[in-house]
């Protein structure tokens, strides 16, 4: 998601300026590596445990999406809603979501649109990839990584490949697990202007389900 500068509406009533607070989320933000993790796992494999089918599961994350991209469009147009966004989820938040809508609606417009589109197998495999495999490269490119590689660092890229390769290998044979690993890293690696919340489990799910359809050699 391209980065937008907000403009601070000013301190609130007892609170302190806005840009305040958004600075407050800069930095490793451990918490939301966390909630992302398990956002991926609840939305991979809750519909299995529930026993929802793809359809359902998908209807059910649109709807989900509508409510969100809403407060997200109305946070983004009345200030007093952004601070109290930042004020709340300090330790969720982004200062890119400052501006912009919040990584956690593409993150349930991606899941609605692979239990879409490529239901089953493929939907869990690629949340579960951008649910473990995003917020590994995350830490560990933010806490080690020195060299740079798109939006990201080398050593980032290379842990989510490896996890990303390593989730795949319980969904697929690894000619198959191998290139979509590939295709995801770069996916969550190019600044492309979209969030990679959307990205990733959209090329994943594409590579797993172009597979899914080739005819037997």
């Amino acid at each position: 998601m391209p980065h937008q500068t907000p403009v601070s509406p000013g301190p609130g009533p007892g609170g302190p300026p806005f840009a305040e607070l958004v600075a407050r989320t800069e930095g490793l933000q451990p918490w939301r590596r966390v909630v992302h993790a398990i956002t991926g796992l609840t939305l991979a494999l809750a519909p299995g445990a529930l026993g929802l089918d793809a359809r359902t599961t998908a209807v059910f994350l649109g709807v989900g999406t509508v409510f969100l991209l809403v407060a997200d469009l109305l946070r983004l147009r009345v200030s007093s809603m952004n601070r109290l966004f930042f004020t709340v989820f300090r330790t969720l938040a982004s200062p890119r979501e400052a501006g912009a809508v919040a990584s956690s609606t593409w993150y349930v417009l991606s899941a609605a649109l692979v239990w879409a589109l490529a239901p089953g197998a493929p939907a869990v495999a690629a949340i579960l990839v951008l649910g473990l495999a995003d917020p590994a490269a995350s830490v560990v490119g933010r806490t080690w990584g020195r060299t740079r590689l798109g939006k990201g660092t080398r050593l980032g890229s290379a842990t989510f490949f490896v996890v990303a390769f390593a989730v795949l290998l319980a969904a697929a044979r690894w000619p198959v697990a191998l290139p979509a690993a590939l295709v995801a890293m770069v996916a969550e690696v190019t600044p492309v202007g979209l969030d990679d919340n959307l990205t990733i489990p959209l090329a994943t799910a594409a590579v797993l389900w172009a597979f899914q359809t080739l005819p037997p050699t």
